[in-house]
């Protein structure tokens, strides 16, 4: 059975940044909607930021496309996004419902180090209200909502 890591924090909790050091998940199809907007951006000459809000729906297409491509190669599956809510989650479990599901949790920096670290991330500012917003529906994934196994970094 291929299994599922949902990587759930909010921006700048270390999600991208652990998994980038982990000598296993080399083997997964690893997938976020950061990479599609990072590499348009680079394309196009603008910062993260700038394009965004008009790039998104085009990079979950993306994304979306590329899970459905190592589903259908019964591959590993690392998804890199926020998924801090129920919600959020159920929509990716709909999309795989025949995975092992892992939850690797990342819990919120204090203030200082989260700040130190969103301003480490050049042209990529998330404004302060979305954090705000994160950290106060944050929901902590559960076995009774799906998940096989729930790591905690």
């Amino acid at each position: 059975m291929p299994k599922l890591y949902i990587l759930v924090g909010i921006p700048g909790s270390g999600k991208s940044t652990w998994i980038k050091n982990q000598e296993w998940a080399k083997e997964c199809v690893y997938v976020s909607t950061d990479l599609f907007v990072e590499d348009h951006a680079r394309n196009v000459g603008k910062t993260y930021s700038e394009v965004f809000d008009e790039y998104m729906p085009t990079a979950v297409n993306m994304m979306v496309a590329q899970v459905a491509e190592a589903r259908d190669d019964d591959k590993d599956i690392i998804w890199d996004q926020t998924s801090t809510t129920v919600t959020s989650r159920v929509k990716k479990f709909h999309m795989l419902p025949n995975y092992y599901k892992i939850a690797i949790v990342f819990k919120t920096p204090g203030p200082t180090e989260l700040k130190r670290r969103l301003k480490s991330r050049p042209g990529k500012v998330i404004p302060q209200r979305v954090i705000i917003q994160m950290i106060e529906y944050w929901e902590d994934p559960t076995l009774e909502e799906g998940f096989d196994e729930i790591w905690r970094t």
